[in-house]
């Protein structure tokens, strides 16, 4: 079962972030305009199609066969017999009938919103990487990120320049659709765009459009006194996330770390099989999670022998951390694999399914609910860490305003990461051994033959 999650990418309406968990990334290839229970006609120029594609998904996949307590055939009835002039209309009717579900995480995506998740769930683009919004009170476009080592960033764009015109033409009037579909192109070709940057004035720059793998994971070695810490970051579960995670783990191995620590904060979710693949690479056995379908049905999805690595790992987790992050820190928390810190999850236990709609837009269908390893129902509840400690307001703030700081001395979380290491890592020097050593307090009395080693 594939699935996504993450906020959009290129809007303020970034209502996926954080609450959308592991979803099944699926196609409507065959949709259907009719049941054999009705007789109503559907020619396929009509916006009643995307309006039946919606209503037939539904009926065959909601989690809640009860359809909160819903008629939702005779919904059906009432969708189509009403008369919509073009598709924005029916998309209006498509996202009321669906708030009738009561559940927040089955939501429609109009095709720009598909498109870009359907780029961030894959873990890769094409074009020049920049993720942009649009100011509504000044109609001005903005950059609010560069994609890292993508052509965009090695220019020098920044976040905050403002996009004036793209291959010479102005965007005061472009929506954002509009901006996307011009920057967006055949890989190779170049485009030109004019800037405008606070104390810096109008730049121009001239980008080749390429294929971008979007880095999920981010990692560094960090000396901590006697201890060799590789800590690791992982921005979002998309289907490049376990590769790159595999990289992060092998390489930090080859510079005998002592630990792990494993941010998760703020990581919103992602894809379910990703979350799957990144909890075999530090869980050697045990469950990892089980998810229950509408019809009862239950699959359960275990660690597989293939772990990287059983050194002593530290778990960052906030409120900011949902669905597969949940699903991850749940499968190795409790399978005692490792040590939770910071604050309780988001608290999402539903899967969605994301299906493309034959006009290009798209539609998340909650088709599961899971349950970590203890078989507690984390909805709407989270995970909760095994050290609790909160930001203060004002620590907070800065964190958000210079992520820089995430995982140095500035971080209080990352300062108890470090002092629990410390409490499972001891670092030892023993005799004819050229390089340290770091082994688990366990595992001590198995290889220390005399008293001679350093630590607490």
């Amino acid at each position: 079962m594939n699935s996504p999650i993450k906020p959009v990418w290129i809007h303020q309406i970034c209502l996926w972030g954080g609450m959308i968990a592991a979803v099944t990334s699926q196609s409507l290839t065959t949709p259907a305009f009719s049941s054999p229970e009705s007789s109503i006609t559907i020619l396929e120029d009509n916006p009643k199609v995307i309006v039946d594609e919606m209503w037939q998904i539904v009926n065959n996949e909601f989690v809640d066969k009860e359809f909160n307590r819903v008629e939702w055939k005779e919904k059906r009835q009432e969708l189509l017999v009403q008369n919509y002039a073009n598709r924005e209309q029916a998309y209006k009717a498509i996202q009321k009938a669906l708030k009738w579900l009561g559940d927040p995480y089955t939501r429609f995506l109009n095709p720009n919103h598909f498109a870009t998740l359907t780029s961030q769930t894959s873990g890769e683009l094409s074009g020049v990487g920049i993720r942009l919004t649009l100011d509504r009170r000044t109609s001005q476009l903005y950059v609010v990120e560069t994609v890292r080592s993508s052509p965009a960033a090695k220019a020098g764009i920044k976040e905050g320049d403002r996009l004036i015109r793209i291959n010479g033409k102005p965007t005061a009037l472009m929506t954002l659709e509009q901006a996307r579909d011009a920057v967006t192109g055949e890989i190779g070709t170049d485009i030109s765009l004019q800037l405008s940057r606070k104390n810096k004035g109008i730049f121009q720059v001239t980008l080749t459009r390429a294929q971008i793998e979007i880095a999920a994971v981010s990692y560094n070695l960090k000396q901590e006194a006697q201890l060799r810490i590789g800590y690791i970051r992982l921005d979002e579960f998309s289907s490049r996330a376990a590769e790159q995670m595999r990289n992060a783990i092998q390489d930090l191995s080859e510079k005998e770390v002592s630990g792990y620590i494993l941010d998760l904060r703020g990581n919103p979710g992602g894809l379910l099989l990703a979350s799957i693949d990144i909890a075999r690479l530090w869980l050697k056995t045990g469950e990892i999670v089980m998810t229950v379908d509408r019809r009862g049905g239950d699959r359960h999805f275990l660690a597989n022998g293939t772990s990287l690595t059983d050194l002593p790992l530290v778990v960052l987790v906030n409120k900011g951390s949902a669905s597969a992050s949940e699903i991850l820190a749940g499968a190795l928390k409790e399978n005692g694999r490792a040590t939770v810190v910071g604050t309780s999850t988001y608290g999402k236990g539903t899967v969605q399914s994301v299906h493309s709609l034959s006009d290009g837009s798209g539609l998340a269908v909650t088709i599961a609910r899971y349950y970590p390893p203890s078989g507690e129902d984390i909805n709407q509840r989270g995970i909760n860490p095994d050290v609790y400690l909160d930001l203060s307001m004002e620590k907070h703030i800065q964190l958000k305003n210079d992520p820089s700081l995430m995982g140095t001395h500035a971080d209080p979380q990352y300062k108890v990461a470090i002092n629990v290491l410390r409490k499972n890592v001891l670092p030892i020097s023993l005799p004819k051994i050229s390089k340290p050593v770091s082994l688990r307090w366990e595992n001590l009395h198995e290889v220390v033959k005399d008293k001679t080693f350093i630590g607490k």
